[in-house]
């Protein structure tokens, strides 16, 4: 496969160092640019295994509003964002919702809970 460059701008602090992985068939060969050891672990995590935490919206019933936003409480692998969202549009749940309310405890068997990010109040039926 031979040497490849990769380019990542870190996102771990303020600085937003410029970073530069070199690799040869999926194997780091080094890092240069960062300016402190998350910035080396970022780079590293983000080429090999780039993961992102989720946030999108679940279905509600009864609520004031027909959604509420939730997120991943840690991030999820980057190529499993369009299942998880797939496997999210299938849920709904029953208001009132709570910001911190566990959603989903076990996502995609990732151990990985999605919980709500704002409250969503129950209609009352008058």
């Amino acid at each position: 496969m031979g040497e490849r460059t990769i380019r990542v701008k870190c996102i771990v602090c303020p600085l937003g160092c410029e970073i530069t992985v070199t690799l040869r068939d999926n194997e780091i060969l080094s890092i240069e640019g960062h300016s402190c050891s998350r910035g080396e672990k970022y780079a590293r995590e983000e080429v090999l295994e780039p993961k992102r935490v989720l946030m999108t919206v679940v279905k509600v019933k009864g609520g004031d509003l027909p959604v509420v936003s939730v997120k991943s409480e840690k991030p999820i692998p980057k190529q499993l964002i369009f299942e998880a969202i797939r496997e999210l549009s299938k849920v709904e749940v029953d208001a009132p919702v709570r910001i911190g309310d566990v959603i989903i405890e076990n996502l995609l068997g990732l151990n990985v809970r999605v919980i709500a990010t704002r409250n969503v109040e129950k209609v009352s039926e008058s």
